[in-house]
């Protein structure tokens, strides 16, 4: 059996050592390398070709996000994972739009980790059921704040199909090249559907997005 290979970037050393051994615990996950930063991380992604990138946010340096971006240009089929103590909801939807995979909390038990480490290794997505849990509350209190709740089926096929791109974390360019389109009609599709849906962020349209179950979020009971 194939063991998945995992990148780990983070910059407190004794957190590596830890999350090392966890992993080396494992019969099917081996930590092919440590790398204390992202620019580090972005070029032995290159070199290695790990299958999963645990990546922390907020290291000195190099961007996470841009390593992230950078990864996922190189090596498509490589699985970033961010692993992080920000439960902030504009890191997370930064993170899904640079192409990460998952996220999760730094204070998740240990079997949060490995799962999600599988998850995403065969393909799906990983979210912290504490971010999960935040971005519904926050959706509901959007719905108790209006009296009307925006309906999915006043969009066209188009914008439809542009609001789930956008929610899986492509940009706008990407969904250009994509659909066949320019950018500027990609970016009146985009602006169209937020007008209809009242949508006026990036968090907003993820929750939007999973509320109505146009992307899933795969994440531990």
């Amino acid at each position: 059996m194939s063991r998945i290979r995992v990148l780990l970037a983070d910059d407190h050393t004794l957190f590596r050592q830890g999350v090392k051994n966890l992993l080396a615990a494992e019969a099917d996950i081996e930590v092919i390398a440590e790398v204390p930063n992202a620019g580090e991380a972005a070029a032995k992604a290159a070199e290695l070709r790990p299958d999963v990138v645990l990546m922390d946010i907020g290291m000195p340096g190099f961007s996470s996000f841009e390593a992230t971006r950078q990864i996922k240009k190189d090596r498509p089929e490589a699985k970033v994972l961010f692993l992080t103590m920000y439960d902030d909801e504009d890191y997370l939807v930064e993170g899904m739009e640079v192409g990460g995979n998952g996220y999760v909390l730094k204070d998740c038990p240990a079997s949060q980790l490995l799962a999600a480490i599988r998850d995403v290794h065969r393909g799906g997505s990983y979210l912290s059921p504490r971010m999960l849990s935040q971005l519904v509350d926050d959706f509901r209190s959007r719905v108790k704040s209006n009296a009307q709740v925006p309906r999915f089926a006043t969009l066209t096929g188009r914008e439809k199909e542009v609001l789930k791109m956008l929610a899986e974390g492509q940009s706008v360019k990407e969904i250009a090249g994509v659909l066949n389109l320019s950018v500027k009609t990609v970016e009146a599709h985009k602006f169209n559907l937020m007008r209809k849906l009242d949508i006026h962020n990036k968090a907003q349209l993820v929750q939007y997005a999973i509320q109505k179950k146009i992307i899933q979020i795969q994440s531990l009971a």
